[in-house]
């Protein structure tokens, strides 16, 4: 059989581009490859969100403790450490954003039941965070230090 190019004079060797079998390969290894990485990589963006949280835990933590050494007790009230009083949100930079802003990933709050004397801060997920980190769910720490969640994560600290 004869090469239509050879019969009207041209060489088969001066062709170029590619054939559709060879696209449609280099197609399939690109679709494999993103969906070997997307997922870790959505991974490592929720465990990235988690630790601006804690960072921001651990933050308010810190007046907390500048309070009770200057009162002799905790703040009750998020106001005294100079927050929101309902708490803050964090957006994913981990910059402090009003509690009700569409940027925000978690809300860092005291839990119920504060006191003079012991408290909770809680890091509840926000919006599409709360959907991702599931496992985890709403991160406390007590004025003890005694870390825990609300889901049923395992390695959420």
């Amino acid at each position: 059989m004869r090469n239509r190019l050879t019969e009207d004079g041209g060489n088969p060797e001066d062709m170029s581009g590619f054939t559709l079998i060879e696209i449609l390969m280099v197609i399939a290894i690109i679709g494999i490859l993103a969906a070997i990485a997307l997922p870790g990589y959505e991974q490592y963006v929720t465990r990235s969100k988690r630790g601006l949280a804690k960072s921001a835990i651990v933050q308010v933590m810190d007046r907390q403790a500048q309070f009770f050494v200057d009162n002799k007790r905790f703040a009750t009230d998020l106001t005294d450490l100079g927050y929101g009083e309902d708490g803050f949100g964090i957006n994913r930079s981990g910059k402090e954003v009003a509690s009700t802003s569409a940027d925000r990933v978690y809300i860092v709050q005291l839990g119920s039941g504060a006191s003079t004397m012991a408290f909770t801060m809680e890091a509840v997920p926000q919006l599409s965070q709360a959907t991702k980190d599931a496992k985890c769910g709403t991160l406390q720490i007590t004025h003890t230090g005694v870390k825990s969640v609300t889901g049923t994560g395992t390695d959420c600290w």
